[in-house]
């Protein structure tokens, strides 16, 4: 497998996307925080001293999607159509989980601003809890679907994941 962020003396580079074609691109990230039943309960119920939790970490995931290519080096700066933050709710395990979408016509694909999205919606929620709970647990993230580019739709499926 080559490596594309390398030229062929083993400096770092950008890919050069100039020569592929133009084509709709979305990604879908996830990833999930648990926490405490008191802790999840003020979020849901609107209790949490710094505000709306949800809606602030739904803002932060989407202007952190929109600054991917400045947090990681290698991304390109992309003319994103849309994104997306959703949110799922798992009471009996205390578990939110977030759902990042990020949509694009270009010539690279947007995996890495749903990923950062999700990334820091995530972190954003902890930022807001942490009072209530210092043991919040992140974990999960991953690309969950991609569509567009080269090679086509892509469905993420936990057996085949790590093979």
């Amino acid at each position: 497998m080559k490596l594309t962020h390398f030229d062929e003396k083993g400096n770092a580079r950008m890919v050069d996307v100039a020569e592929k074609d133009v084509t709709e691109r979305r990604a879908v990230a996830r990833g999930c925080i648990k926490m405490s039943q008191q802790a999840y309960a003020a979020v849901i119920e609107g209790r949490v001293a710094k505000g709306d939790v949800l809606t602030v970490a739904t803002t932060a995931g989407i202007m952190a999607a929109k600054k991917t290519w400045e947090l990681i080096p290698m991304c390109h700066l992309l003319p994103l159509a849309g994104l997306s933050v959703d949110w799922m709710l798992d009471d009996i395990h205390c578990i939110i989980t977030c759902i990042c979408t990020a949509k694009s016509s270009g010539k690279t694909g947007v995996e890495m601003e749903a990923l950062t999205g999700a990334s820091v919606a995530l972190l954003t929620v902890y930022d807001m809890c942490k009072a209530m709970d210092k043991f919040m647990e992140i974990g999960e993230i991953h690309l969950e679907e991609k569509e567009g580019g080269k090679s086509g739709h892509v469905i993420f499926r936990e057996k085949e994941s790590h093979q």
